[in-house]
């Protein structure tokens, strides 16, 4: 029985060994030599192969695990799930055990799960095979298929990085069109009538307005990724434009952002949730949980088991639903308006509300929190020239449902708008409880694959010495899980907060530092009408973050208060 594992093991890391030659093909031939299959495909290395596949000094600087977490987050289109079975037998167990602990190959922590705790002189000897008793182990087991076998190659789509995680594959025009789409249309539609709400009607030109200058600046990202061989991510750029100092400080800023993402899916789940069972509650001796705050903890210990994982490919199959439930919950929102009759009741719609304005801006630049992502979507684009059409056609879908669903809510409910609509709609109503419960379970599937690029960029910090324990990784989703829900608890506002992280880090990571950075990049070789373009947006973004972020901050401690 020992033997049989330990012949396994040599199995499965002869087949890792074999994925890292076929990497090594990928970026231009084997180390090996020109005797190795590599060098066939050394003259390939070129456009055909992914961005990504290159090597470079970006990927070397924190956080390396950048690319392949956002695309995880991003991606529609997930990788292929692995069983075993197959050449990628071991890619079940890396899902949490085996890539978990740091490396491709067999760890050693579970090859001693299969030993004694005093090994004996055979045993010893037996540690140490010759090559010849590998290769014949192997042919014992199962013969070894050829390179060209679908057995012996590990199909592009399916290899994974160090980390576990996808290696990350070009797509076409329509997937990288969805992949915009997932990320722009989040909850932020939610709250699209509320906006209207605090500004007015006028205040739908901001959006509109929000949207042209985060399109320009999507442009000026993809200029500064042409501007220099290896610039991949967004944080490439920070380091492009400013060196290590820039890469660690727009690093932060993204991470930040996603993880306030994080802290609005457990606030978004106890007011939804609240709003369906209003009446249940928790009582533990004298401490008594009201329905928000059991709900708030309950989502937390649903999602927390989700983030232990490396492996997120299931949850990437369902949370690339997202588009899908975006556009069914502003469906939702039209058949309860134009064929229930919901609403239409109030009188008091405003066309301008000064007062009222600085929230709105915050929820409005909140509505185009996706230039995180557009590097990457760049990127994996199988045809570079399309990426201008990929992000017209994108803000155009996204700010046609925000819109949408702004003006209809906003004339259904008038002054009685709440942060999100589907707490405006009745609950008695079928298409209601679609609604809501498309919404609870949209954020459930996205909270690890959101919180997946953060927890990475801690892992990464760990000592080389202690990664091969899962604990470690382990402790640090949970805690900042847990933190999420802490701060979920202590600012329970989901518009206020909204408009807070629109106000602060979508104007940050959307307007000012892209402009920042081209300007940086490209320096003496701009136009005037460029520079004065990103003079212009870079006013607007401080502007913007002076009035907004003071104006929800003052308004959160007035509610704590």
């Amino acid at each position: 029985m020992k033997n049989s594992v330990s012949d396994k093991n040599l199995f499965i890391e002869s087949e890792d060994e074999e994925d890292e030659v076929d990497e090594c093909d990928v970026e231009g031939g084997a180390k090996d030599g020109p005797a190795s299959d590599g060098s066939d495909s050394s003259s390939d290395e070129s456009d055909d192969a992914p961005r990504g596949s290159r090597p470079s000094s970006y990927t070397n600087q924190w956080p390396q695990s950048y690319r392949q977490s956002i695309d995880m987050y991003s991606g529609v289109t997930p990788p292929t799930i692995s069983f075993l079975g197959t050449p990628s037998l071991s890619r079940l167990s890396s899902s949490f055990l085996t890539s978990s602990f740091g490396g491709k190959h067999t760890p050693d922590i579970i090859n001693s799960l299969f030993k004694p705790l005093l090994p004996t002189t055979s045993d010893n000897q037996q540690q140490q095979p010759t090559p010849e008793e590998i290769k014949s182990s192997q042919s014992i087991l199962i013969p070894t298929p050829s390179r060209k076998s679908s057995l012996g190659v590990i199909p592009e789509d399916k290899r994974v990085d160090d980390h576990g995680l996808p290696l990350s594959r070009q797509c076409t025009f329509s997937q990288a069109v969805l992949n915009g789409v997932n990320v722009l249309c989040g909850v932020g539609l939610l709250s699209a009538p509320y906006a209207i709400k605090e500004g007015g009607w006028l205040g739908l030109i901001i959006l509109f307005v929000f949207g042209i200058l985060a399109f320009y600046t999507g442009l000026l990202l993809r200029k500064c990724l042409d501007s220099e061989p290896g610039l991949e991510t967004y944080p490439d750029i920070g380091q492009a434009a400013f060196g290590t100092v820039g890469r660690v400080a727009i690093s932060i800023a993204l991470y930040m952002e996603l993880y306030a993402c994080c802290v609005e899916y457990i606030i978004l789940e106890s007011d939804n949730l609240s709003s369906l069972f209003p009446n249940a509650h928790l009582s533990i001796g004298g401490l008594y949980l009201n329905s928000h705050v059991f709900f708030a903890i309950l989502t937390t210990f649903i999602v927390l088991p989700t983030t232990w994982f490396r492996d997120l490919s299931v949850l990437s199959y369902i949370s690339a639903g997202g588009v899908i439930a975006s556009i069914l919950v502003v469906v939702c929102l039209y058949w309860a308006g134009l064929i229930d009759h919901v609403g239409f009741e109030s009188k008091n719609d405003s066309i301008l509300s000064l007062s009222g304005m600085p929230i709105a801006i915050g929820l409005y630049g909140y509505a185009y929190s996706g230039h995180a992502v557009f590097p990457n979507i760049y990127s994996s684009l199988k045809n570079k020239e399309q990426f201008p059409s990929v992000l017209l056609t994108s803000f155009i879908i996204s700010t046609t449902l925000f819109a949408g669903a702004g003006a209809l809510g906003y004339m259904m409910f008038g002054e009685t708008s709440e942060s999100q609509f589907t707490l405006n709609l009745p609950t008695k109503l079928v298409v209601s409880k679609v609604a809501v419960w498309t919404t609870v379970v949209n954020p459930i599937t996205k909270y690890a694959l959101t919180l997946m690029p953060m927890a990475l960029s801690f892992e990464e910090l760990i000592p080389s010495n202690q990664q091969k324990s899962h604990l470690y990784a382990i402790a640090i989703r949970s805690a900042l899980t847990i933190s999420t829900l802490l701060v979920a608890l202590s600012v329970p506002f989901f518009g206020l907060v909204m408009s807070l992280v629109g106000s602060l880090l979508t104007m940050l990571v959307a307007f000012i530092i892209p402009c920042a950075c081209f300007l940086s990049i490209v320096r003496g070789k701009i136009t005037w009408l460029q520079g004065s373009l990103c003079a212009l947006i870079i006013a607007v973004g401080v502007a913007t973050v002076g009035v907004g972020t003071s104006s929800s901050l003052a308004q959160i401690i007035q509610n704590l208060s």
